[in-house]
């Protein structure tokens, strides 16, 4: 099954939704075994991070509602 951006996104507020916070590395680790390795790359600082399409898709999604945490590598609900 190919998935979208957009359920990468759903996936991520879901569980922001439910567990109030959502570690980056968590994420990614679930979104490659869940999602497919298309929606993970390594940024310029040789860091895995989501893809742009996703993070777009997430920031459609959530609406300013989630925030990142730039210490603790996570997004939370606010």
């Amino acid at each position: 099954m190919e998935y979208t951006p957009e359920q990468v996104a759903e996936w991520m507020v879901n569980e922001i939704r439910e567990r109030g916070i959502l570690h980056q590395s968590d994420a990614i680790a679930h979104v490659r075994t869940h999602f497919g390795e298309s929606f993970v790359f390594v940024n310029e600082n040789g860091n895995e991070s989501l893809s742009k399409e996703v993070k777009k898709a997430f920031r459609k999604l959530h609406r300013g509602r989630v925030a990142w945490d730039r210490d603790g590598f996570f997004w939370g609900w606010t």
